[in-house]
């Protein structure tokens, strides 16, 4: 499929978000397939972006396509994060859920707390899906909410939403290969506890060559000469 040219999102005068896939499609339970890739990306997309919004620490991009098919008012919400992790020593930014609003009053809500990437990075993935063989890495927020009806899935999903320089994407964090602060933090820890333990065993098999040396160890005697019983007596 063609690859479109990011969407552009601007705040305050200042591009933003920056927003790319080479499909996005829903699904609602067992009805057809939505595909919404053009109506998002192409040159003569009718995507409304009002409603985004972007700061230091949040941003929301927020995709309006009105009347899609039997869908009234539908629109997709993508809703990120900006912290600062102590242990990685820089920021990394989330996206935190995915919402579906449709038919007007009708909400269903993902969540995606399983993407993210340093805040001076892109994220890229290649599926970026509610479905088990892209690896569910939207998550509807609980069991009683609309979002188990549906399906949606990003394909070649890349987006940026702080530290947008130029209107382009800066290097991308692939979700298949970059580590998390807690990754990180979890190999440091397990390193040290590693390294820790390797000291106490050798410290035990050096305690234990020591005590065999100790109970091996026999008492040398040396045979005195008769000359030296001699002079013992003639001095005593």
């Amino acid at each position: 499929m063609l690859l479109y040219s990011p969407l552009s999102v601007s705040y305050n005068g200042k591009t933003c978000i920056l927003f790319r896939a080479r499909k996005l499609a829903i699904r609602y339970r067992n009805h057809s397939l939505v595909d919404l890739t053009e109506r998002t990306f192409s040159p003569d997309a009718s995507v409304d972006t009002k409603g985004s919004f972007c700061s230091k620490d949040k941003a929301i991009l927020n995709l309006r396509f009105g009347d899609v098919e039997d869908l009234r008012g539908l629109s997709i919400r993508l809703q990120m994060s900006n912290t600062f992790y102590e242990s990685a020593g820089q920021n990394w930014f989330n996206l935190d859920n995915v919402y579906i609003h449709y038919n007007w009053t009708h909400e269903a809500a993902f969540n995606a707390t399983d993407v993210y990437a340093p805040s001076t990075n892109s994220y890229h993935c290649q599926h970026v899906s509610s479905l088990q063989k892209y690896d569910t890495l939207l998550v509807p927020s609980a069991n009683t909410d609309h979002a188990a009806s549906w399906h949606i899935t990003f394909t070649d999903f890349q987006i940026q939403a702080f530290n947008v320089q130029s209107s382009k994407f800066a290097a991308a964090s692939d979700c298949a290969t970059f580590f998390t602060p807690a990754i990180l933090m979890g190999l440091i820890t397990s390193l040290i506890l590693l390294l820790v333990l390797a000291y106490a065993l050798h410290m035990v098999v050096h305690l234990k060559h020591i005590d065999r040396y100790e109970e091996n160890k026999t008492t040398v005697y040396f045979p005195r000469s008769t000359e030296a019983e001699s002079t013992e007596k003639n001095n005593l």
